[in-house]
């Protein structure tokens, strides 16, 4: 390491705050072990800042480098001054700088004329701004990271109750330090205005292409242009209409290949049926094999079927599809499934079956906040990992008995399912059905009820009820 000069220059008195930071990065210390950093790269921002001015401190500031990012607290004291002479926009060079420190009367602290001068030589050209800039702000990732773990062990010490929301609170704490940094409060319309004008394009070449992650079936992605990202779909029905075999129907065309499109990772998170259960009707689902048959041994011996089933286990085994059958889980510890799982394998796009079956955070608060809290947390899920989330829900019974098409009101236990939901599809036995109507009907009305980005209507779906299976409708 360069020596300094400043070490040998005589510095003014501490001022409170520098002692309470120095205080603050003690504490920061694991078993007396130095935290990461680099004089040497924080030497190297500061001449660049020097050398070219205005250009390198527009860079840091996109690049979101605080001042924390410095551990030095000369150089933080420096990139400060720095920052606040760019604001200013007066000329940032040398001069001005020691000048500007002069008269805050900071000059001795960061040791003097002697310091800035060795800072502005310390590195001839600009060309490795980048890379400096970019250590720096490693280097401060990881010290934020040993801050945040070390207070969480504290926090442990501390425990008062609550585990649920304690954990939820420390893994967001946790995962806050890098996404925080790299997500914009806000950002300029010209670049979600291009992706506006290229979606225009499409729709007046009538090129039908999708700009979301496809449902699998045509009519549904002509209505809707596939499920788009940040978009909570609710996918509402009565029992024993075919909701979940929907929603597998829309997990299987998102995670295997098809059409040269690449494979979306998909996360199911299965309330009511056990990961075994949900496989098994997968497999005889694409394999096209009547599972009733299977269990009873009766399929014809010279059927294929045993060679179409080894060869779409294989597929599946492949694919990036994802289930979690966990029981009793609650929309926190959901959440935390989710974010795990993406931290490892970027997810395009998660299935929740169903909305009412989910632990609820506080027993005892009426079941419509209950259900409430859980839509809202999983319209939070869609926005914080940038993915559509699929929740299947129930219906009430005032269709059945008013012998109607469901509505919007039906939704069952809460009215906010409807308000925070983007996307509204309601699965209804088809018109012309006498009341008796099952999913083992020929097909099924699939009613987009809500789209706040496009239009509402209705369609229709082939079920196959031998394999529990929705298609595109066909006469």
């Amino acid at each position: 390491m360069i020596s300094s000069p400043r070490t040998t220059t005589k510095r003014s008195r501490s001022s409170p705050s520098r002692d309470r930071e120095r205080d603050e990065e003690s504490a920061m210390q694991p078993l007396g072990r130095t935290l990461p950093h680099s004089v040497e790269a924080e030497q190297h921002v500061i001449a660049c800042c020097l050398i070219d001015g205005s250009d390198t401190i527009a860079r840091c500031l996109e690049s979101k480098l605080s001042e924390n990012a410095f551990y030095d607290p000369a150089n933080r004291l420096i990139y400060r001054k720095l920052c606040e002479i760019y604001q200013t926009k007066p000329p940032v060079d040398i001069a001005v700088l020691a000048e500007e420190l002069r008269i805050a009367r900071e000059l001795d602290q960061v040791g003097g004329p002697a310091y800035l001068s060795q800072l502005s030589l310390s590195i001839p050209t600009t060309a490795q701004a980048q890379f400096f800039i970019g250590r720096v702000r490693e280097l401060h990732l990881l010290r934020e990271l040993i801050k945040t773990a070390t207070g969480a062990v504290e926090q442990c010490f501390n425990y008062e109750g609550g585990l649920e929301s304690f954990i939820d609170k420390i893994e967001q704490e946790i995962f806050s330090v890098t996404q925080d940094r790299i997500s914009d409060a806000a950002k300029p319309i010209g670049g979600p205005m291009k992706e506006a004008v290229e979606v225009l394009h499409k729709m007046m070449d009538k090129k039908g292409e999708l700009t979301g992650v496809s449902s699998g079936f045509k009519d549904l992605d002509t209505l809707m242009y596939g499920f788009q990202r940040q978009e909570m779909i609710v996918l509402a029905a009565r029992p024993s209409m075919g909701k979940t075999s929907l929603a597998l129907n829309f997990a299987e065309a998102a995670a295997m290949p098809r059409h040269g499109v690449a494979p979306t990772a998909t996360l199911v998170f299965s309330l009511e049926m056990s990961a075994a259960q949900l496989a098994l009707r997968l497999l005889c689902s694409r394999s096209r094999v009547n599972m009733k048959l299977l269990r009873e041994g009766l399929l014809p011996r010279n059927d294929d079927a045993q060679t179409r089933l080894v060869h779409v286990a294989d597929e599946f085994t492949k694919s990036p599809l994802f289930i979690d059958d966990s029981s009793h889980l609650s929309i926190m510890e959901l959440r935390a499934k989710a974010r795990r799982l993406h931290a490892r394998t970027k997810l395009g796009l998660i299935i929740v079956d169903y909305l009412q079956l989910l632990s609820p955070t506080d027993a005892q608060v009426p079941r419509e906040q209950q259900v409430a809290e859980a839509s809202r947390g999983l319209k939070a899920l869609a926005k914080e990992l940038d993915v559509p989330v699929i929740v299947l829900s129930q219906l009430n019974r005032a269709s059945e008995k008013e012998n109607r098409v469901p509505k919007l009101a039906d939704l069952r236990e809460s009215g906010s399912i409807e308000q925070d939901a983007d996307v509204v599809l309601m699965l209804a036995r088809p018109k012309d059905a006498d009341e008796k109507f099952q999913v083992a009907a020929d097909s099924a009305e699939l009613i987009v009820a809500k789209q706040r980005n496009g239009p509402v209507g209705e369609l229709k779906l082939t079920f196959l009820r031998d394999i529990t299976r929705f298609e595109n409708y066909t006469q």
